[in-house]
């Protein structure tokens, strides 16, 4: 991602504010894979009640294949058009450096009014969010594309809130979600995260966790990556000369995809 001048102005954006200001200028059509990127589709949930939109990257040949790992990203939209991620994906399959994955990208706006962003209600440890993945998300996705309907084969992935929902799933869906990528984790509007993992028998999981050092998320990445320790997760932690931005989190996509569907 190209590097951006900020002004002194800039200093008083909000890290939510950040996040929209770095989104590539760049379409997600834009680019020429050598898999597919969905147009945005409807799903409604009945759970939820209100309906929400996704894209969904197949590989290569994905009519020929079956059983395919998916990798479910929250805030979406962000990890498409800023993190670019259907892209690095497809050169990671196409080096065969990962193998060939899934990815559906949920969009967590009102598809019909794009300013009304519902996340800082569906990532803070929202119960029916979890349900609505579980429930209609994940069976819908399941019925439409070659996944695997395996545990083992499915994960969840966000930033900011977005880690905090990741990490928030682990504890409530390990029964369906195994691979959970968290990305500069901001904990705080859940404290109780931490217990609902010490006090839980070692959960099916597998985690990549990484923050920022500069006026990030690091002291919640820190007490989580404690808290794993302690009860002995697998997990990779990866903490970066960065903070609460994109040039923290996509040089990290390529890492996190390795560690979950890496070939060697």
């Amino acid at each position: 991602m190209p590097a951006i001048a900020f002004q002194p102005t800039m200093l008083r954006l909000t890290p939510f504010m950040l996040l929209i200001f770095c989104l590539n200028s760049v379409s997600a059509n834009d680019v020429k894979l050598a898999g597919k990127l969905s147009d945005n589709e409807i799903i409604e949930s009945t759970i939820l009640g209100y309906d929400l939109q996704y894209r969904v990257y197949t590989p290569p040949n994905h009519d020929q294949l079956k059983d395919l790992p998916v990798i479910y990203l929250t805030d979406g939209q962000w990890y498409l058009e800023a993190g670019s991620m259907h892209e690095i994906i497809d050169d990671l399959i196409g080096k065969g450096v990962i193998e060939p994955i899934v990815a559906v990208f949920v969009d967590n706006r009102d598809p019909r009014n794009l300013s009304n962003n519902r996340r800082n209600k569906q990532f803070l440890g929202y119960d029916n969010y979890v349900d609505f993945y579980r429930e209609e998300l994940v069976p819908h996705i399941e019925k439409r594309f070659n996944v695997s309907d395996a545990q083992e084969h499915r994960g969840i992935m966000g930033l900011s809130f977005g880690g905090l929902n990741a990490t928030y799933f682990g504890a409530k869906a390990s029964d369906t979600f195994h691979m959970l990528g968290i990305q500069s984790p901001a904990l705080h509007p859940v404290p109780e995260i931490y217990d609902l993992y010490l006090k839980q028998d070692l959960l099916p999981l597998k985690i990549f966790l990484s923050t920022g050092s500069k006026n990030d998320t690091e002291i919640h990445a820190r007490r989580l990556k404690s808290t794993l320790e302690t009860k002995r997760y697998d997990f990779k932690y990866l903490e970066v000369d960065e903070g609460h931005n994109w040039r923290n989190w996509k040089p990290l996509l390529d890492d996190a995809l390795i560690y979950f569907f890496g070939t060697k």
